[in-house]
């Protein structure tokens, strides 16, 4: 398999129409597209050119370790993929201060990835939600719609009720403490459905950056569509009942608030 130039593969994003000069927040396995010049940090470079130097890019920072404090200077992100794991630590890139982190770097990174709570975490007040503010772009490189955190603010802004509880580890006055709270929360799987309503009003764009698949589209069209279909029917993207655990407890937080 040829191995991509960075410049080839900045080609390819400008052809899909990634816009120069706006805010795009990526995500992407990396397995899926090399190999790419200068590997993963070649691939951060082409989407850097892509965007311009006006542009923001932005990409998932988040731990999922819920045992140790939130270290914005050391804690990994490996869950989010080799690229994300390597981009938060390049020089000039900014990174949010919460367990639910966001990257970014470019003319909105501060903004971005300002202060955000930790309950709910991907609310308007929160690195998805301010680039939602900003007309971002979302590309899905190598990966579907089952990785998208904007549908996560989607699910927030339609008010869907169901939520699972959570608890991470916080510092508070240097020392560490259990932070409990309940979030929108499920098995991702049916996020798949995204794909085929966006595809039904050609809002998204489909093509190959280096060897891997993938799709570009606006923030603000996901959330309409998604919040479209979930204030119809609010338990769309839940597996029925016995599928799988996540799915589970969010149907019994369901049942949970029904009125006695």
């Amino acid at each position: 398999m040829d191995t991509v130039s960075q410049l080839t593969l900045a080609g390819q994003l400008r052809n899909l129409g990634v816009q120069p000069g706006g805010v795009l927040l990526v995500h992407t396995a990396y397995s899926k597209i090399k190999p790419v010049e200068d590997g993963p940090k070649g691939l951060i470079a082409a989407l850097r050119k892509s965007v311009g130097p006006t542009g923001t890019l932005v990409m998932p920072s988040m731990s999922f370790d819920d045992e140790h404090p939130f270290d914005i200077t050391a804690t990994p992100c490996p869950e989010m993929g080799v690229v994300a794991d390597m981009f938060w630590r390049q020089p000039g890139v900014l990174r949010s201060d919460s367990p639910h982190a966001f990257a970014a770097v470019g003319r909105h990174a501060d903004v971005i990835t300002a202060d955000h709570p930790i309950d709910p975490p991907h609310g308007m007040n929160s690195p998805v939600g301010r680039a939602y503010e900003r007309d971002a772009q979302v590309l899905l490189l190598g990966i579907d719609h089952t990785a998208n955190t904007t549908i996560h603010l989607a699910e927030e802004l339609a008010g869907v009720r169901y939520r699972r509880d959570q608890r991470i580890t916080i510092l508070r006055d240097g020392e560490p403490e259990i932070f409990e709270y309940r979030e929108i929360d499920h098995c991702c799987e049916n996020f798949a459905f995204v794909d085929r309503w966006l595809d039904e009003r050609s809002l998204q764009r489909r093509g190959v950056v280096g060897h891997g698949e993938v799709r570009l589209v606006r923030s603000q069209d996901i959330v309409d569509v998604v919040t479209y279909h979930l204030r119809d029917n609010e338990t769309t993207f839940l597996h029925p009942k016995g599928v799988c655990e996540e799915c589970d407890d969010a149907w019994r937080s369901l049942s949970n608030d029904a009125p006695q």
